[in-house]
């Protein structure tokens, strides 16, 4: 009975001491934390630029159809108006007020000389293109005139007012450099259709061969 007393408590002594170095709840060891990432960027695409239409210009004259201006006019008609009885370029009816006529017979755009003449009306109260080119057509804005598939570009190079009797000699020449050249009233309104003075502006042909024209 003795013997069996020693050996339980021994027994005992022994699953203590095993329980007390036990390492079960010991703490797990530390697992490192990964490292945020970052994503990487998403690559900006690169815009492709808009074809230049005057690139590739009409290379003989064509009869107009459409006029355009960058933030002027946007593609306005363009119809062909034959001389009065006293051979000066005709106008369209006073009711069009947002188009312009072209001197039928005249130099075409895309011509290698001369001068083609436009002209479109001005009102009294402001609502007619002329009103419009009157505030906003300025040096350095460039015309587009197309038909029939055809286009030839032209930039602004001169704007001049003159009084109704002097005229400007040389406006409606026919030879030496290729010219749009756009006629309208401006000035005082003296009464229907009579206005003081005329404003012209010339605009050269562009030519992407020149420095200017290939930086405009």
């Amino acid at each position: 009975m003795v013997v069996i007393t020693a050996l339980v408590g021994a027994l005992v002594v022994a699953l203590g001491l095993w329980w007390l170095g036990h390492d079960d709840d010991a703490p797990p060891a530390a697992v490192p934390t990964p490292a945020p990432t970052t994503p990487a960027p998403t690559p900006t695409p690169t815009p492709t630029p808009r074809p230049d239409p005057c690139e590739r210009q009409a290379e003989a004259g064509f009869v107009p159809t459409r006029l355009s201006v960058p933030g002027v006019v946007r593609r306005a008609e363009v119809i062909g108006v034959p001389r009065d009885a006293d051979n000066v370029p005709g106008v369209l009816p006073h009711s069009d007020n947002r188009n312009f006529a072209w001197d039928l017979g005249g130099v075409e755009p895309g011509s290698a000389q001369g001068h083609v003449l436009l002209n479109t009306h001005t009102w009294p109260n402001g609502a007619a293109m002329g009103n419009t080119l009157l505030e906003e057509l300025q040096v350095g804005d460039q015309l587009r005139l197309e038909g029939d598939g055809q286009l030839a570009c032209y930039r602004v190079s001169e704007r001049v007012e003159v009084r109704v009797e002097d005229g400007y000699p040389g406006w409606s020449a026919t030879d030496g450099p290729p010219q749009v050249v756009i006629v309208v009233c401006s000035g005082e309104r003296r009464g229907p259709g009579d206005w003081s003075h005329r404003t012209l502006w010339f605009a050269d042909r562009v030519d992407r061969s020149r420095p200017a024209d290939r930086a405009a």
